[in-house]
């Protein structure tokens, strides 16, 4: 596995510029593995384009400029389109995923190289009692979680291959349940001990920092202290903190507040995912979220984010239940929806007067603002319909549709929500400081999650900006675009030697038609892939020629900086 090295910023510049001073071919180099001629070259440093020409060498750029008469073993005319450091997804949801289909095809036709996952939940540690908890989706994709630790996911990544790079968090969900479980209550000190080791493993066997999802179970039963704990552990070893913050709707300053302080008392780099106000109510909202970050960064505090450019997210159905209800895990909750009492209470909750700080289901305003992907294939049928539809199919009130789906399907449901105004998400959009994620795992019209649910995200984040947003409303302008996709990512979880056309820079390469590049995946049709990205390279092969995904699969687990390599 490669490891990422940790640096200043400042060291990071540095490094830049002296690949730079490698310098442009002059005609004299090679002969070169693979010559790119002619393209418009945006390197994802947000300069300007221009025309010129990349070579490679094995896994790396070896050239970029005019390159004269240089030979290379393959050379490829790539006028009229634009040659651009591979894609870098701020926050996936592949790790297991890949491990079932490793083309990872959703992602690879957007023209993503590098995925970084772990959103509070990770692919360690685990436990036998975590790996059981697991056993459904282990037996319905055929899949063995072989591993305990993040050495032992990398080791089967390996020999599963991959056609994308890998990165990962290691999730403070995923330790405390590991250590605390399902309960809420807070960790003892002995347990809390036991949490911060965990996570000073993970980062010496590769994570790139520490991660929350603290607006789900169990997560949200931990306070603030707990988590600045984990997090100065994962500083230690040159982490960031990415975060899914407690709330993203009428409490969104107050979890603001609690990022701010995190980052601060654990003096560590924040990150906050998929950034977002939710909740018709609180529409209009995002140029105060943004002032509250940029007075924050103004402040002292390194603080970023990312976002997906839709107007709904994803997550379990399950998650509209009041928190509360969750406590001791999905037969918990379950047990809690059979009983009628504790049932008629959660209905009157869901059914009490709208307020700023509603979530998910009451955040709709409406059943017919929730779409519905069952896991069992005894539910497939309602597959893609909105809660509305399946409610008036069983002539049955949407709330007790939606608590018998839950209990139906074991709490694995999984559900989008349309929860986000446009002029919001174009605010976010046209912040520097604002990458992009899909928040999705990598699937396939053809593969094993073909005739499963998925948000649109997991096909079109990328390029529906380029298409979309950059070529036909003109919201940024493309450097911008491709820096917020490659760069500025890359630098977040020090990736020092991606992100950018640079000599020295490992080939992740993505060539894409400015002028057809669009997204294709909809709501209604998510299994569609976008179109126009036509070349994409990872480590220097080809993993998509003209549109067409090829058998090469070079993808790796990228280790983070505080990486320890033992015999």
């Amino acid at each position: 596995m490669e490891k990422v090295s940790a640096r200043s910023h400042a060291a990071c510049l540095l490094l830049i510029a002296l690949a730079a001073c490698a310098g442009p071919g002059d005609g004299r180099g090679g002969p070169y593995d693979l010559i790119l001629r002619g393209g418009s070259i945006v390197d994802g440093s947000g300069n300007p384009r221009f025309v010129g020409d990349v070579a490679i060498s094995g896994d790396r750029i070896a050239a970029v400029g005019y390159l004269g008469s240089a030979t290379a073993r393959e050379t490829l005319d790539v006028s009229g389109l634009v040659v651009a450091p591979g894609f870098i997804d701020m926050l996936g949801q592949s790790e297991g995923n890949v491990l079932i289909d490793n083309r990872v095809l959703s992602k690879v036709s957007q023209g993503v190289t590098t995925e970084i996952t772990g959103e509070g939940g990770s692919v360690a540690p685990l436990t036998d009692l975590l790996v059981a908890d697991d056993s459904a989706w282990m037996k319905r994709y055929g899949i063995q979680e072989d591993w305990r630790d993040l050495n032992g996911y990398f080791t089967h990544l390996t020999r599963t291959r991959s056609a994308v790079n890998i990165a990962t968090f290691v999730g403070a969900t995923q330790v405390r349940m590991a250590v605390v479980g399902k309960q809420d209550r807070h960790a003892t000190p002995e347990e809390l001990a036991h949490m911060v080791a965990l996570v000073d493993t993970a980062m010496e066997q590769g994570a790139v920092g520490l991660s929350t999802s603290i607006e789900y179970a169990p997560a949200f039963y931990a306070p603030t202290e707990e988590i600045v704990a984990l997090a100065k552990a994962a500083r230690r070893h040159g982490g960031v903190y990415a975060t899914h913050m407690r709330n993203e709707g009428g409490q969104i300053d107050q979890a603001l507040d609690e990022t701010f302080r995190i980052a601060r008392e654990a003096a560590i780099p924040a990150e906050i995912w998929h950034l977002k106000v939710s909740g018709r109510r609180n529409w209009g909202r995002m140029p105060h979220v943004l002032a509250r970050i940029d007075s924050a960064r103004a402040a002292g505090l390194d603080v970023t984010a990312d976002q997906y450019p839709y107007l709904a997210g994803a997550t379990s159905l399950d998650a509209s239940v009041p928190a509360w209800a969750h406590s001791g895990g999905n037969d918990s909750l379950i047990a809690r929806l059979r009983d009628p009492a504790t049932r008629a209470r959660l209905r009157a909750e869901l059914l009490a007067p709208p307020q700023a700080t509603d979530r998910f289901y009451r955040a709709t305003e409406g059943p017919q603002g929730v779409i519905v992907f069952p896991f069992e294939d005894s539910l497939h049928y309602l597959q893609g319909k909105r809660l509305s539809e399946i409610a008036a199919l069983r002539h049955q009130d949407p709330i007790e549709t939606m608590f018998d789906l839950v209990i139906a399907d074991h709490a694995r449901s999984g559900a989008i929500y349309f929860l986000m105004s446009e002029p919001d998400v174009q605010a976010a959009m046209q912040q520097w400081w604002v990458g992009v994620n899909t928040d999705a795992g990598g699937v396939a019209p053809d593969g094993p999650f073909g005739k499963d649910g998925t948000h649109p995200r997991a096909y079109g984040s990328f390029t529906r900006i380029l298409g979309h947003y950059v070529r036909d409303q003109h919201l940024m302008g493309l450097e911008f675009a491709v820096r917020k996709m490659t760069s500025l990512a890359a630098q977040r979880v020090g990736l020092e030697d991606r992100g950018l056309v640079r000599p020295g820079m490992y080939a992740d390469i993505t060539v894409f038609d400015p002028r057809t590049v669009s997204d294709r995946a909809t709501f209604e049709q998510p299994h569609q892939p976008s179109v126009g990205i036509e070349y994409v390279f990872v480590n220097g092969q080809a993993v998509l020629r003209h549109g067409r995904m090829t058998d090469a699969r070079p993808g790796r687990g990228l280790r983070g900086p505080g990486y320890i390599r033992r015999q």
